[in-house]
């Protein structure tokens, strides 16, 4: 029996984590799980846990108006060493690049805890951009003991870093378990009325250039801190012309962050736009099933970059560097930046060239087959008992399967 205590704080871990937490949930003999939440975000999250099902055995609570990553670092640094001490965990698992990913790490090695990385060795080698995941993301990879790549190109980041090779576990991202659980889950009545308001309400075929028939919907979602100022403020420009260009073809619906700094020059500068529906933050369930009624994302986020491509959507990432290459490589996500003119012309080019387009939507995910929260859960039992790491526990899949 292991004590396995599951660490984070976002949505996006939130949903990362949870097929992790289900799998060592159905091996009550091997596992003793507990989860500990920091609350870096406290609504966002809690929408997640009830979808999952995911019961918090710790709640850190952080959650501050403008907290700054050094505090929210501190917090749960402070927060996290009591609930170490009393639960003397085997293993501290992690997830992604978040400031709660970094501490936390940090934390469990100063309790002498062994630390499991889920989603590790994702590198830009920007240690800007994206900020300030890629050092957090470094530092966790740092301090962890197993490592959780979704691809193979992870594993070879983690590898020229200097991690030994039978630390490192492929086996796909977490996100497409999650992905594939939530598009089984009929939309609920506010998300209809969602769907039924930015015109795809009825239900979604497909046309003849392989598009989603009807009014043609571009989800958009910009948040980044790189972003703040010019940057967003230039995607806005560029937003505004398309919805222009398109008026009465073309709909956004971007749900906005309630950061300050994204808020208040988006609703500034596209509130009053036809065409372009501003939204709060949306539920998971929701955005899983707008990605599956869109024609196209714009987006900074790297979940939606993983998520989208599975459901056949091609990405214009509103970002200068990527750490995720592989959707590019698979021809199904480019780097756009967050340029006006290179924004209008990458649209403009999918929404009026068929070929363009079909070239893109092609349903591949790079990123996994739904089995990666059992592969982690068999990773760390092989762990217990290391004769059997490369024997009968399936640890390891195929590069193609995730590549």
């Amino acid at each position: 029996m292991q004590t396995v205590l599951c660490v984070f704080g976002t949505r996006p871990e939130a949903i990362k984590m949870a097929p992790v937490i289900r799998e060592l949930r159905r091996r009550p003999d091997r596992f003793r799980c507990r989860v500990c939440v920091t609350a870096q975000h406290r609504d966002m999250l809690d929408q997640v846990m009830r979808l999952f099902g995911i019961e918090a055995d710790y709640d850190l609570d952080v959650m501050a108006s403008g907290q700054t990553p050094t505090q929210v670092a501190a917090a749960v640094l402070a927060g996290l060493e009591p609930v170490l001490q009393r639960e003397r965990p085997d293993w501290v698992l992690v997830q992604g690049d978040t400031t709660t990913v970094a501490a936390a790490a940090l934390a469990a090695y100063y309790a002498r805890a062994r630390v499991g990385h889920v989603e590790a060795g994702l590198r830009s080698h920007d240690k800007w951009q994206p900020f300030p995941e890629e050092i957090n993301r470094r530092i966790a990879g740092v301090a962890a003991d197993l490592h959780f790549a979704p691809t193979e190109q992870s594993r070879r980041n983690l590898l020229a870093e200097g991690v030994p090779d039978d630390a490192v576990h492929v086996t796909g991202n977490t996100v497409i378990d999650a992905l594939h659980w939530s598009a089984t889950i009929p939309p609920d009545e506010a998300t209809r009325a969602l769907l039924a308001e930015v015109g795809v309400g009825g239900g979604v075929g497909e046309g003849a250039d392989g598009a989603p028939a009807g009014p043609r919907l571009i989800l958009l979602t910009a948040h980044r801190r790189e972003s703040f100022g010019a940057p967003l403020e230039s995607v806005c420009a560029a937003v505004r012309e398309l919805a222009e260009r398109y008026a009465g073809d073309v709909r956004f619906v971007y749900p906005v962050h309630p950061n300050p700094n994204v808020r208040e020059p988006v609703y500034r500068l596209l509130g009053d736009v036809p065409g372009v529906r501003l939204v709060p933050p949306l539920d998971y369930l929701p955005l899983v099933h707008l990605l599956r009624h869109c024609t196209l994302v714009l987006t900074d986020s790297g979940g939606i970059q993983e998520e989208a491509p599975s459901l056949g959507k091609p990405v214009l990432v509103l970002r200068e560097v990527t750490e995720r290459p592989e959707g590019i490589d698979a021809g199904v996500v480019k780097l756009v930046g967050t340029g006006r003119e290179a924004i209008v012309s990458a649209v403009s080019r999918l929404l009026d060239d068929p070929a363009a387009y079909r070239e893109m939507a092609t349903a591949v995910s790079p990123y996994g087959d739904g089995q990666a929260g059992r592969r982690i859960a068999d990773a760390l039992c092989a762990a217990e008992h290391p004769a059997v790491e490369h024997g009968d526990v399936p640890v390891r899949i195929p590069a193609e399967a995730v590549a």
